[in-house]
């Protein structure tokens, strides 16, 4: 299988969510709140540093829960400017 380039776009977002994440991490450890969500340390590193920039829907959803922030709150925050104008529009 051949995986599709990635949009400037959806580098941005992900650079965006890995930001967030990072943000509400704060004083935690990686391995602390990897573990909590059920991931490795080494993905939560990879999705924090925009190499994994669409990492799953379950995997967000678990890291959404463990670092306390709700779904709503990491799309608003992940989501470029630029697209939330083209949204209205």
């Amino acid at each position: 299988m051949v995986r599709t380039p990635l949009t400037p776009w959806e580098r941005e977002r992900g650079e965006r969510l890995g930001a967030l994440l990072r943000a509400a991490r704060g004083e935690r450890s990686m391995v602390e709140v990897a573990a909590g969500a059920g991931l490795s340390a080494e993905t939560l590193r990879k999705i924090e540093t925009g190499r994994a920039p669409t990492p799953a829907f379950f995997t967000v959803a678990a890291l959404a829960g463990t670092l306390g922030l709700s779904l709503d709150e990491v799309a608003t925050l992940a989501t470029p400017p630029e697209a939330d104008a083209d949204a209205v529009a």
